[in-house]
């Protein structure tokens, strides 16, 4: 199947810097309100701010001073009964009011039947998945007019009847669609932690198989290590805790080997006071700009 085109951008969205930026969390509504630059971007999940109430007005605000990308965690792109069509119109309808820079989602599904399930579930990477992703994207980005960012899950276990490994799922999808890819380092860690794998081994397999400028954003966050009864211990990607040294390690594998990207750090549970995720969000900014100098001065090196 030849590579679709994907649609264009909205002409009037405020794009996402090749820097560090923040996700955006209600208890910071005012922080970052009251300092237009505390951070260089922000994220949000839409699906906090759907429909027009104060939540959708304060996020206005917070875009007149910001670039914002929306991290959507609700259209459920790989459920075979397709898009909810209310719930991609409202999501268009808030792309409409605040431009954002980008818009991502996840490699999973959470609604069978009608019933909603509170998680991002796996999927098998395979062929029959590969349609109904590759289905539900298209969908949705022909909806939105602008091509989606598609991020690499956490996982808990291997499927067996897999029929590719999750970077060929990935680049297909990128082929297929024209969608982009969303990489997530923590989900990485986690993955590979759970699977029994080597952290950079599974990290170098996915940027093999994934075209490098489809790479569109980096996300890092921390994660939980809880121990089993027998022993087994367990990462849970819970978004809790600063971004752990592995994890950085990774992401300076990432940058190093395909260059700065829009970069943003999560924080989901135990949210701590905003000043803790700028100094994240500072570390990953002298990371960035390290690898920005470091490019620069190889293309002006004499050839």
């Amino acid at each position: 199947m030849p590579g679709r085109t994907p649609p264009a951008h909205a002409a009037h969205a405020a794009p996402i810097p090749t820097q560090a930026g923040v996700g955006l969390r209600f208890p910071h509504h005012d922080h970052v309100l009251a300092h237009p630059r505390a951070a260089a971007w922000l994220e949000v999940h839409p699906e906090n701010y759907l429909g027009d109430g104060v939540a959708a007005e304060i996020l206005s605000e917070v875009r007149r001073h910001y670039p914002v990308s929306l991290h959507a965690t609700g259209l459920s792109l790989g459920s075979a009964d397709g898009v909810d069509a209310d719930h991609l119109a409202r999501i268009a309808q808030l792309c409409d009011r605040i431009a954002p820079g980008l818009v991502s989602d996840h490699l999973s599904w959470s609604i069978a039947d009608g019933v909603y399930l509170p998680d991002l579930l796996p999927v098998p990477y395979t062929r029959e998945a590969l349609a109904v992703f590759s289905r539900n994207i298209e969908t949705v980005q022909d909806a939105l007019g602008r091509a989606l960012l598609i991020e690499n899950p956490s996982v808990y276990l291997a499927f067996d009847d897999c029929e590719m490994e999750e970077g060929e799922f990935l680049a297909a999808l990128v082929h297929r669609t024209g969608c982009g890819v969303l990489l997530d380092v923590n989900n990485v860690a986690v993955s590979a932690a759970n699977l029994g794998e080597q952290p950079q081994a599974r990290l170098s397999a996915l940027l093999d198989a994934i075209p490098a400028d489809a790479i569109g954003e980096i996300h890092l966050a921390g994660h939980a290590v809880h121990t089993l009864d027998d022993g087994t211990q367990v990462r849970i990607d819970d978004h809790g805790s600063p971004v752990s040294d592995e994890v950085w390690d990774l992401f300076d594998q990432v940058v190093a080997r395909i260059g700065a990207r829009p970069s943003l750090i999560e924080w989901d549970t135990g949210i701590p006071a905003f000043a803790v995720l700028a100094r994240e969000a500072a570390r990953a900014q002298t990371m960035l700009a390290q690898t920005m100098l470091a490019q620069e001065a190889r293309h002006a090196e004499p050839v």
